[in-house]
């Protein structure tokens, strides 16, 4: 079965100021969360998938990459010490121990299954248990983006409509895209990860429409004309570069980001944050 849409995690090295660009642009963003390993994180929440604000507040607390352990410190203090923007794409998965044998048989992984829990808070602050299993993927032609699925244990417990009402009337995420010199040299991987086998190619790109949104990978010169930015530095590889939101309301949306003194761009329709201002990432609204 196709995986969706789970979560994508932007990298930077101030939560708190990055907590606050969010605000300003409109969203409800959640409390700090702190990770054994040393991250921090907090959350906006879409309903069909959420953006993981993450920072390594407590370096003293990484532990290294292991022969088959992937170290989710570890790649973001590597990640943080050249940029800001997407480190990794997560997407669903109803088990993850049989989506890491998948990924190993398809020479996309490699990795042990990866548990962990904490404690959430409902919106009154009634404490509630989160629990998680990932799997991790690996594309060798993008050393630069991690890839990996995501069971919850206990959903009820952490999608909460509450968390989904945003002052600039965003709703869901349609999609995000990466970017790479030549996108087809993805086709395999992205297939074998998202369990989407019918992918759409074009001359600029490859799209899997899974069924929580698409995952484009485009060539430099098809983001910088359809977004109106220009895409990051790929030159180590292909790069997370753009998500997109949608919008009920533009009047609304517009007001908010003025109101937040937000910086955007208009193209085709879509009003866009550019990295410059999104801390490393591109942030579209259709």
């Amino acid at each position: 079965m196709p995986h969706g849409l789970d979560h994508i995690v932007h990298a930077v090295r101030d939560l708190d100021a990055a907590a606050e660009f969010y605000a300003r642009a409109g969203f409800t963003v959640g409390a700090r969360n702190r990770h054994a390993w040393g991250t921090h994180n907090r959350i906006v929440q879409l309903k069909n998938a959420y953006i993981e604000i993450l920072t390594v507040a407590e370096p003293e607390k990484i532990v290294p990459h292991g022969a088959r352990s992937f170290s989710f410190g570890a790649y973001h203090r590597d990640f943080l010490a050249s940029r800001e923007g997407f480190s990794m794409l997560i997407l669903n998965s109803r088990n993850a121990v049989e989506d890491a044998r998948s990924f190993e048989a398809a020479r996309i992984g490699g990795f042990a299954v990866f548990d962990f829990s904490r404690e959430g808070a409902k919106p009154d602050g009634t404490p509630v248990k989160l629990a998680f299993t990932l799997a991790f993927a690996r594309d060798a032609a993008s050393p630069r983006v991690r890839f990996a699925v995501c069971r919850h244990h206990f959903p009820e417990n952490f999608w909460d409509p509450a968390f989904q009402i945003h002052a600039n009337g965003v709703r869901a995420v349609p999609g995000v895209a990466v970017v790479a010199e030549n996108p087809t040299d993805h086709h395999i991987f992205l297939s074998a990860f998202t369990g989407v086998r019918d992918l759409h190619a074009t001359s600029s790109g490859v799209t899997a429409s899974t069924p929580r949104g698409d995952i484009k990978v485009m060539d430099p010169a098809a983001f910088r004309s359809h977004f109106a930015t220009e895409p990051p530095d790929i030159s180590e590889g292909a790069r997370l570069a753009a998500l997109q939101f949608r919008v009920r309301d533009q009047a609304a949306l517009v007001a908010a980001l003025q109101a937040g003194g937000i910086e955007f761009a208009s193209q085709m329709g879509q009003l866009i944050v550019p990295p410059d201002i999104a801390m490393g990432a591109t942030i579209l609204f259709e």
